[in-house]
């Protein structure tokens, strides 16, 4: 297939998803999801904008390693007034050590000078200089053209101008952006158009978003144009309406338009479970009608549907589910869970023929867990210590006879408000029991270091483990203080390796004790490894 047929994907929902109303991403969230698009097969990741917050300055500090991804830095053009040697900004980029770096300016007339009070030319200039800048240090330069598609309209002439400046100074790609998402796909097409005339397709991207529902539908109009990259989130997630939804926007390029993108056909089938991925570390329910990868996407009710799905099913459902890694309601097929679910112990390095019965018991686990609550999309750990002990058993390390938690708020002797809690477990390890006792920061964390101390003489190399993300949700809000609750753990060792477990019930404490044993059994199995 021809270059020109290659679509690059670049997404930015580490930074503009962080922009959305109720998104607050940890460190921990911006490292899981980045090697989570890693693993997918995004060309490129923005990481955030280094100087501008501790959580992007800590990320950018130890990111995590990707194999098939370019970290990518944002931040904006030299300030008016500074040179690009002495612009505090750049310097924090270039710091930063991304591999790529996309610099934000102005192309809009009259927000230059509304906003920056500078001239046309001053700002066309500044343009050049900064990617110039970034160009000298070896950095691959992006220049994301703001409110492009408005100022195109106000200037023609000034807006290309500032393409332009950024082009022959050096930039790789030149981002068009619809940053109030006012365009329609008409206006992105015809623009594009025109502008492919000076700057080749093979250097130009899209950016929109979503403010009347067509950042999906302008993201396609503008490779239908010419643009050759395409920028975007996981789930459209962004400052107000959000953005391109690149969940929608992969499978629309490459089974809709025939485009080859990083995302081969066989990771395409992950894209649901990536979608929920990100919904659990945002811990949100996933939306049910999300195209492509929603669970009522490919739901069918009642009604003359359902009695010629049988014979039929291709003239009811625009794809096969299995494509996206989604699965077909009204049907009792597991062909899609078990693909997923394949897909996914290969990760694992536990190799099984697919039409082995225990692959389908291990999906109809899956499933009977769901209902209780348990959601695997964002708990691997959890995922492969469960396929282990149904496909090959799993070593019993230890055994927890049981566990008991006390908690008590009272006034010291200053008379200062205080919590104390301490935690009782009782295990078996090695043949022998033991009962060990340990007082922490709340349940949680007394509950940890009273089941490490008692595993310390035999396992040693627990003592590294950090738990670094917590999340409570609650399942069934109707129940009320009865409803069943869902614990997400993330768990980090020395060796910076990541993991993430799950535990459900009704007791709060209990689940977040399942989510730590899960998260200790596992650190287990892999120093064994």
């Amino acid at each position: 297939m021809a270059a020109a047929d290659r679509i690059t994907l670049y997404d930015s929902t580490l930074r503009d998803g962080a922009q959305a109303r109720g998104v607050d991403f940890t460190v921990a969230d911006k490292q899981a999801i980045a090697r989570k698009l890693d693993q997918l097969g995004i060309d490129y990741i923005e990481g955030g904008w280094p100087g501008a917050n501790p959580n992007d300055d800590e990320f950018f500090a130890a990111p995590p390693t990707l194999h098939k991804s370019t970290l990518s830095a944002f931040g904006m053009t030299r300030r008016s007034g500074r040179s690009a040697d002495n612009d505090p900004g750049l310097a924090a980029l270039l710091e930063s050590g991304a591999k790529a770096i996309c610099l934000v300016g102005k192309s809009w007339d009259k927000q230059v000078a509304s906003t920056l009070g500078i001239t046309e030319k001053e700002n066309i200039r500044l343009i050049g200089e900064s990617i110039a800048h970034v160009v000298k240090h070896k950095r691959e330069a992006l220049y994301d053209a703001e409110h492009f598609f408005d100022g195109y309209k106000s200037n023609p002439e000034f807006a290309l101008g500032c393409l332009k400046a950024a082009y022959e100074s050096g930039a790789r790609w030149i981002v068009l952006c619809d940053t109030n998402g006012g365009s329609l796909p008409f206006d992105i097409g015809e623009i594009v158009g025109k502008i492919t005339q000076h700057i080749p397709g093979s250097h130009l991207g899209i950016h929109c978003h979503n403010d009347t529902s067509n950042a999906v539908a302008n993201s396609l109009a503008a490779v239908r144009a010419g643009v050759r990259q395409v920028q975007g989130t996981i789930n459209g997630v962004g400052e107000r309406c959000g953005n391109a939804d690149l969940i929608s926007l992969i499978p629309g390029l490459m089974l809709k338009m025939g485009f080859t993108t990083g995302v081969t056909p066989e990771k395409l089938a992950q894209l649901t479970h990536v979608s929920r991925f990100l919904d659990e570390r945002l811990n949100r329910a996933p939306n049910q009608h999300a195209p492509y990868v929603g669970a009522a996407a490919f739901a069918h009710k009642g009604g003359l549907h359902v009695s010629a799905m049988a014979k039929d099913s291709t003239s009811y459902e625009h794809i096969d589910p299995a494509l996206v890694g989604n699965s077909r309601a009204i049907l009792v097929s597991d062909k899609a869970g078990k693909s997923n679910i394949l897909d996914r112990l290969k990760q694992f390095g536990i190799g099984i023929k697919a039409d082995d019965e225990r692959v389908a018991a291990l999906v109809h686990e899956v499933k009977q867990r769901e209902k209780q609550g348990y959601a695997y999309e964002s708990a691997d750990a959890s995922f492969e210590l469960l396929a282990r002990r149904m496909l090959s058993g799993l070593p019993e390390y230890f055994a927890v006879a049981g566990y008991r938690v006390i908690g008590e708020r009272r006034f010291n002797a200053k008379g200062k408000l205080i919590n104390v809690t301490e935690a009782t477990v009782k295990l078996t390890v090695g043949g022998d029991d033991s009962m060990t006792v340990a007082e922490g920061n709340g349940p949680v964390n007394a509950l940890d270091k009273a089941l490490r101390k008692g595993l310390a003489a035999r396992y040693a190399s627990l003592s590294d483990i950090q738990l670094t993300d917590f999340k409570v949700r609650i399942l069934d809000s109707a129940a009320g203080t009865m409803a069943v609750t869902r614990v997400m753990i993330e768990s980090r060792d020395g060796k910076g390796h990541a993991w993430s477990t799950i535990g459900v019930s009704t007791n709060l404490i209990d689940a977040a004790f399942d989510a730590l044993l899960d998260s200790v059994t596992y650190k287990l199995l892999h120093d064994k490894k």
